[in-house]
């Protein structure tokens, strides 16, 4: 499972010594570390990197982002200790720990722990405004559509949805970006995005071309929440300038997930300082607007790491002990 690193490293010269977290022993602490996002052009890289930049910055230990593959590999690369720090989607991450992973068929993925609520997945699909596609039923027979980098939680899903709504399609795979340039570059027909809005290849590709933003019909929304793990979501019309109007689609809860033997002194700070700061979350990216404590009950899959658990109970939100690793 090789990944490109990108490591934007921060260190403690901007840290205030009077700092609480400063003080506590760190003699575990890893002297480094790293999270794994997603592909460049989509919202888990974006959100990644600049969280972990945060965390680097505030809690003076160096680390970065790094591309992977999405929610699946994070699960693999947190699970065997190969990154500290990952990003996950619920359904990924219930494939992943009961042994279902298409990356180790078989292991059970036990070593991942949940640290907080980080925002909705919407399931999106956007066609360029020229090809007249207005509706999923619109897409043609045959049409090519990307479904983003393999392994992700879009390519996981959005292929089985498309199926179930009766779409016959080419598949494509590639990063976020790389399939915003083939569908403004006519090479594919149609992108079928999963990522936390507003997405980053979205708005790059509203900027130069007419794109349709395409929403599902109440029918649709209903056929996919009662057969997948989704419910239904609204995309408000402000988070694109394409869009008139609020836009219908189905959504995955997303969780920022630790090896569950990172100390548990380091992801209570980490934790503290993520669910204390929403104000700074939300300057990295919009997404984290729902990166609140208040959505820790949309875990429904994975382990708690004690760190954070601690900080969460001590904050009055009751995770039992049966749930904490």
């Amino acid at each position: 499972m090789k990944t490109q690193s990108i490591m934007a490293l921060a260190f403690a010269s901007t840290i205030a010594i009077t700092s609480p977290a400063i003080a506590q022993d760190r003699s575990d602490w890893p002297s480094n570390f790293t999270v794994g996002t997603a592909s460049q052009g989509g919202t888990y890289f974006a959100y990644g990197a600049g969280w972990a930049n945060f965390v680097a910055e505030n809690l003076g230990v160096s680390g970065g982002a790094e591309i992977t593959g999405g929610p699946m590999q994070n699960m693999a690369l947190v699970h065997t200790g190969d990154l500290q720090f990952g990003l996950t989607t619920m359904g990924p991450a219930r494939e992943s720990m009961d042994g279902n992973s298409p990356l180790a068929p078989g292991l059970e993925m036990d070593n991942v722990c949940a640290i907080f609520p980080m925002y909705q997945t919407p399931f999106s699909v956007t066609a360029l405004s020229s090809s007249g596609i207005t509706s999923i039923s619109e897409i043609p027979d045959g049409a090519t559509i990307g479904f983003g980098p393999a392994g992700s939680t879009s390519d996981t899903y959005f292929p089985k949805m498309m199926e179930t709504l009766g779409v016959n399609f080419e598949r494509r795979n590639g990063s976020w970006s790389d399939l915003g340039g083939q569908l403004q570059d006519g090479l594919i027909d149609v992108v079928a995005f999963a990522a936390g809005i507003p997405i980053p290849a979205v708005s790059q590709l509203e900027v130069q071309t007419d794109v349709n933003i395409i929403s599902m019909t109440d029918e649709e929304a209903k056929i996919i929440t009662e057969a997948f793990p989704v419910s239904e979501f609204i995309i408000p019309a402000s988070t694109y300038q394409s869009l008139e109007n609020d836009s219908r689609v189905v959504s995955m809860w997303n969780f920022a997930i630790a090896n569950c033997d990172v100390p548990e002194s380091m992801v209570y700070e980490i934790t503290k300082l993520t669910m204390e700061n929403n104000d700074k979350m939300m300057s990295i990216h919009k997404a984290a607007r729902t990166s609140v404590p208040e959505n820790y009950n949309k875990n429904n899959v994975l382990p708690w790491h004690p760190g954070a658990a601690r900080w969460f109970n001590e904050n009055g939100y009751e995770i039992p002990d049966s749930q904490i690793k």
